[in-house]
């Protein structure tokens, strides 16, 4: 992919497709579904990265040029950055325009200060966190509304020791924060590049160049910071995380955030969860797939309902699902003991926990465990929800229906 525009073209043979299937999205909602499919959080993040990736010289590397300095400063909102991070900013605020023209008539560097109450439209010195970053500036673009959108690589945490509002627009005098020095630490970096993989995998995150970077690296520090980067947190609980200067200490922090199995099962869906196990021994299967599991939430009734609100047949997905087990499965058959959950159904319990955690669910319910079925594409039960059109988009907008219902 050259540029933006080949996204672009992508998505426009995305919405072609799914006309075909019956199935309507907006323009919008195809550059996101792309941005998704190429492990970005967002459009106009993927647009900025593909973006600068054509730009002939890269901007130089910042460097801060005593252990103290001011620099002009951007306030942020409901947003956390973080090191070697590359990232787009769209402002308006009249102070923070100054200070970015400021920045690019200099050495291109600024301090991106998180504001402590997203509300407040003219932050001093007392409504910003103490820990920031300072970072590059590496492309400005001013549109049509009077408002910026600015490409930024985040460099290093600073120590804010001011920040105010001058004639040029937010100052902050900045000092550089050192990490505690590097320590081996493989069992830690083992465990949470796990549960990432979970995590993204329960997000629909591809990203083929983190993989890579995570499996060749072992600095704690930059593996923290590139799975801070990618997961939805709280402003509050991102800012713990940036403001950690030990790398050991931020990776623990991490992978206890990525670490669900403590998470309880919802009562309905623990017995779900035990029909489908019984649905294999009775069978006498040696193990309990991930089909058994979908032939059990066809009788929970919150995997039911959302399957229903994406039209499907359950009595048709149903049959369906029995002739596999009986048919397909039949090799499996032992003549004494217990099924045991297949890799794969575990893995959907641990991508279910997640997407309860993420939600806000204190339990695991049988919707958070369909929506966790989805990443497993090459199961059969994964082709038979496809083929009654179920989707993991349609889920989502569906639970997005149910959730604006309950809050009406």
């Amino acid at each position: 992919m050259r540029d933006f525009r080949d996204a672009k073209a992508m998505a426009q043979t995305l919405r072609q497709s799914l006309i075909t299937k019956d199935v309507t999205i907006s323009h919008s909602e195809s550059l996101e579904l792309v941005s998704r499919m190429l492990g970005i959080a967002d459009w106009n993040t993927l647009s900025a990265m593909l973006q600068s990736e054509r730009r002939d010289t890269a901007a130089p590397v910042a460097r801060l040029k005593t252990s103290t300095a001011v620099y002009p400063a951007v306030p942020l909102r409901d947003f956390v950055p973080f090191p070697n991070a590359t990232f787009p900013l769209f402002v308006g605020r009249e102070n923070t325009v100054l200070a970015l023209d400021h920045a690019f008539e200099g050495a291109r560097e600024m301090v991106c200060a998180i504001q402590r109450d997203a509300a407040v439209d003219e932050p001093g010195f007392a409504d910003v966190y103490e820990v920031g970053l300072l970072a590059q500036l590496v492309e400005l673009e001013r549109l049509s509304d009077g408002s910026i959108r600015v490409l930024t690589r985040g460099i290093r945490r600073v120590a804010l020791r001011s920040f105010a509002s001058l004639n040029s627009g937010y100052r902050s005098e900045a000092t550089e924060l050192v990490e505690s020095p590097p320590v081996d630490a493989p069992d830690l970096i083992r465990r949470s590049i796990q549960r990432f993989e979970d995590y993204a995998a329960a997000h629909g995150l591809l990203m083929p160049d983190v993989w890579s970077f995570l499996d060749q690296t072992r600095d704690l520090g930059r593996i923290a910071d590139t799975m801070a980067t990618r997961m939805k947190l709280p402003v509050r609980d991102k800012y713990e995380l940036l403001a950690m200067l030990d790398p050991v200490k931020r990776l623990e922090k991490i992978d206890s955030l990525l670490d669900v199995s403590s998470r309880p099962f919802a009562p309905a869906y623990a017995a779900t969860r035990r029909l489908a196990l019984t649905l294999a021994d009775r069978r006498r299967h040696q193990f309990a797939t991930l089909e058994h599991l979908l032939l059990a939430l066809l009788e929970d009734s919150d995997a039911a309902a959302i399957m229903q609100a994406c039209n499907a047949d359950l009595g048709v997905l149903g049959q369906s699902l029995v002739d596999y087990l009986d048919r397909e499965l039949a090799h499996t058959v032992i003549e004494t003991g217990t099924a045991a959950p297949t890799a794969a159904f575990q893995r959907v319990e641990r991508r279910a926990a997640l997407h309860a955690q993420e939600t806000g669910h204190p339990a695991v319910t049988g919707a958070n465990t369909l929506v966790a079925l989805f990443p497993e594409t090459r199961s059969p039960a994964a082709r038979l929800l496809a083929e009654q059109g179920v989707s993991r988009w349609r889920v989502d907008k569906a639970l997005a229906r149910n959730a604006g219902k309950e809050k009406g």
